[in-house]
């Protein structure tokens, strides 16, 4: 998976490679499609929602950038590979789920993996966690129709956000936002498609 998916298209993040090659991605899908678990795609988890696939994920975190000092909002739990990826990699991770039976289920697989700087949320991830906030990094894995302002007013000064831009019936893009001071520079990086962030 590491080698073909991921190093091979381009992902060049050494510790985001190594984690990848040793993180369990099976544990986090139904146990009925855990034969592939490291396919090039994403799977269902249940609820509607899907873990997102391999690549998407690779790429998603390494355009975050991160060193391991910094504080991570993630909106989405969804089944927890990515939290466990995120709190591997940076000092902690505050991470929201709509869907609380997702919520659980992912808790349980991070505690079991000894993910010790996560905490989590049940509600609208759109909203962010102000009192935590401000938040280094923002990994969003749904696609919102635009850029939920909530999100950007918790970003902090030269942070950087990741997250899908579009109608889940047509075309998506991964956009990668930048916080400078009082502006917010974006740029687009490929193609996507994401189930929608649900605003509650």
């Amino acid at each position: 998976m590491v080698e073909t998916q991921a190093r091979a298209r381009g992902i060049r993040d050494e510790r985001l490679l190594e984690l990848m090659s040793r993180l369990p991605r099976h544990r986090f899908v139904p146990e009925a499609d855990r034969n592939a678990a490291y396919g090039d795609f994403p799977l269902s988890i249940g609820y509607g929602q899907t873990i997102s696939q391999p690549y998407m994920v690779a790429l998603m975190t390494e355009e975050l950038a991160l060193s391991g000092g910094e504080r991570v909002l993630e909106v989405g739990t969804g089944s927890g590979y990515q939290t466990a990826i995120l709190a591997e990699l940076a000092a902690e991770v505050y991470t929201v789920e709509l869907v609380a039976g997702l919520s659980k289920r992912a808790q349980r697989i991070l505690a079991s993996l000894g993910c010790g700087n996560v905490h989590c949320r049940i509600g609208d991830g759109s909203r962010g966690w102000p009192e935590a906030a401000p938040f280094d990094r923002i990994l969003v894995a749904a696609a919102a129709a635009v850029v939920p302002r909530a999100l950007t007013s918790q970003l902090a000064d030269n942070g950087i956000m990741v997250i899908p831009v579009g109608s889940v019936r047509s075309f998506q893009t991964l956009m990668i936002l930048t916080r400078t001071g009082g502006h917010i520079h974006s740029r687009e990086s490929i193609g996507c498609r994401f189930v929608p962030l649900i605003q509650r």
